[in-house]
């Protein structure tokens, strides 16, 4: 999961010091901005600013294929890959359009200033051609494979360009466009393939997301209370308890349609291993929260990464769903 587009971590006001490996100070932001109006400079911040290190999150695209038990055929796994790439593009696209449109926001901060853009490692008008050629042949590679699927990544990329250019600092409104964009990645999964699942599968991803991205929320508004670090807009409008009240519904909400959807698993594939599979979902859960109560859920996948009693219940949660749809 990590950072949506233009949802950036939080980070306090760190003291500049001469210290090279402090991103925040001076002599960093020197030794960045001196590749400023090279080749290579512009080659380094172009990879840079493509976030490769996002695209983990756009294997979600996979979800739907493998709930529907056709993750094996490779005609659909071949689609399924198809919506990763052109989720993947179209992510980056964003990245270089809103950090082109907060450039000047950004070289006032102290660590967004080392971003490519705010650096000066890419040229603003170079960092729009690059969005544009990214987007379009995002809907061009879509087009070609599916109109659902370029249905669904024009929609994707539509919402979050207005998340760039106003809608992010509009509460509430940010927590549902980041959470969609999960969701979206699911419903491209399924539209590639042109496959067909149950309901109950799409609002366990979209109230999960609605889950984590709270708890992200909170772990930031509890880090501005805390460290006086800056805080975007929409952040001011949210307190501590009204975060707490969304991510416990959204929690009690995944948990229902989880437990409904693996009744129908049990009910059309005939299986047990779809009910057993809510234990190791539930305590997963209630797991996560935990991080989300102390704050530390500002970044979800190193969360997961780190915990590994999390890695060990979302192994065990995969196995009862392979046994389920694959056995």
């Amino acid at each position: 999961m990590g950072a949506e587009f233009g949802d950036e971590v939080l980070e306090p006001e760190a003291k500049k010091t001469d210290d090279e490996k402090n991103k925040s100070s001076d002599a960093y932001h020197a030794k960045v901005t001196a590749k400023a109006g090279t080749p290579a400079g512009l080659a380094t911040g172009l990879i840079k600013e493509l976030r490769p290190k996002q695209w983990v999150k756009n294997v979600l695209v996979l979800a739907v294929p493998f709930a529907a038990g056709e993750i094996l055929d490779p005609a659909i796994l071949l689609d399924a890959v198809i919506a990763f790439v052109v989720f993947s593009m179209a992510a980056s696209g964003i990245y270089f359009v809103n950090d082109a449109i907060d450039v000047e926001a950004d070289r006032q901060h102290p660590t967004k200033r080392n971003r490519p853009i705010a650096a000066g490692l890419i040229p603003v008008p170079i960092a729009y051609v690059v969005c544009v050629l990214l987007l379009g042949g995002s809907l061009l590679i879509s087009g070609l494979t599916s109109m659902q699927l370029l249905a669904v990544m024009a929609l994707y990329i539509a919402v979050q360009l207005g998340y760039c250019f106003g809608l992010k600092h509009q509460p509430v409104i940010d927590l549902c466009i980041v959470a969609s964009g999960f969701l979206l990645r699911a419903i491209a999964g399924g539209a590639a393939a042109n496959l067909v699942i149950t309901q109950w599968f799409y609002l366990i991803v979209a109230f999960g997301s609605l889950f984590m991205v709270a708890g992200k929320r909170y772990a930031e508004v509890k880090l501005a209370a805390e460290t006086g670090a800056k805080i975007r807009k929409s952040l001011k409008a949210y307190s501590p308890s009204y975060l707490r009240f969304v991510w416990a519904i959204a929690a009690a909400i995944t948990i229902m349609t989880y437990s409904l959807w693996a009744y129908d698993i049990r009910e059309f594939e005939m299986s047990r291993w779809g009910l057993i599979s809510i234990v190791p979902m539930v305590i997963a859960i209630l797991r996560y929260a935990v991080d989300i109560d102390k704050g530390v859920a500002g970044e979800p996948e190193e969360v997961v990464l780190k915990d590994k009693v999390l890695m060990v219940l979302g192994a065990i949660l995969a196995g009862c769903l392979f046994l389920a749809f694959y056995l």
